[in-house]
């Protein structure tokens, strides 16, 4: 009996150092296992919950402005031109008339009144920007033959100083006296200050009929190559018809330009300009 006592306790003891060296395996085994996808799971989550987060969208602006289109150089001692001027603005207007000129790719040519532009400089900074030509048309629209010559310094220069104010790297180099009145005197200042003389060869009489077809009859019945279009885009009537002079003056085969480009690009200081064809001393 007491030899067998200590066989027994050894079996037992063998057995259970044995279940408990198969226990820590097993648990060893899936430590190591669950350790092994972990990471990954993890990373995965990360991932996931990080992109939206630090993913931005670009933000995309719209605008209701549209380039200007360019217009290739034309030749006027080859092609038809015509310009179209405009007179007495800026005015409430001058910006539906702006959209059509740019909508139909077609220059013009503004006179501007110094007490306009002042009232308006947005405008004609926009006028400047989208290619047009710019001149004095003096400031409060005088008969310059009936004022000393100081006086006709002054209406012009405060006019160009405030058209440069506005649109600083415009060109200023000619003047339309108003009612087109000048003489000799009047003349000889403009050339003192570089300045041109711009008068015109069809006038559509805008101003007095204050209609649109009346308006397109007279583009109709006066025009010719090199002609220097005269209308005012202070009246509503004069606006609405410019869509259907550009149409007809298109149908007859006159290209537009700005009165710098009818002369080959520029004035001469002095000179008296009433189209193409007529340049006078």
């Amino acid at each position: 009996m007491s030899s067998s006592r200590p066989r027994k306790f050894k079996v037992i003891i063998g057995v259970i150092v044995g279940v408990a060296l198969l226990c820590s395996a097993v648990l060893i085994a899936y430590a190591a296992t669950r350790d092994s996808g972990t990471p990954k799971a993890a990373a995965s989550t990360t991932t996931s919950k990080k992109t939206p987060a630090k993913t931005k969208t670009p933000k995309t602006t719209s605008t209701t402005t549209t380039p200007t289109p360019t217009r290739p150089p034309v030749d006027c001692t080859k092609e038809k031109c015509v310009a179209l001027t405009f007179d007495d603005g800026p005015g409430p207007d001058t910006p539906k008339l702006l959209d059509t000129l740019k909508a139909e790719n077609v220059p013009a040519t503004f006179l501007l009144v110094g007490k306009a532009v002042a009232t308006y400089p947005d405008t004609v900074a926009r006028e400047f920007k989208e290619g047009h030509s710019l001149g004095v048309h003096t400031w409060n629209h005088p008969q310059l033959t009936k004022l000393p010559d100081d006086k006709i310094v002054s209406e012009i220069n405060s006019t160009a100083d405030a058209i440069k104010k506005a649109a600083p790297d415009a060109q200023i180099t000619f003047t339309r006296p108003p009612y087109g009145a000048f003489n000799p005197r009047v003349i000889s200042v403009l050339k003192s200050l570089n300045h041109a003389a711009l008068i015109w060869d069809v006038d559509t009489l805008d101003w007095k009929h204050r209609d649109p077809n009346a308006v397109l009859a007279q583009v109709q019945k006066q025009t010719k190559p090199g002609s220097i279009i005269l209308m005012h885009d202070i009246h509503p009537t004069s606006v609405q018809a410019v869509p259907e002079i550009i149409k007809y003056l298109r149908s007859q085969g006159f290209t537009m330009v700005t009165v710098p480009e009818l002369f080959g690009g520029s004035l001469t200081p002095g000179k008296i300009y009433f189209d193409q064809n007529m340049v006078r001393e």
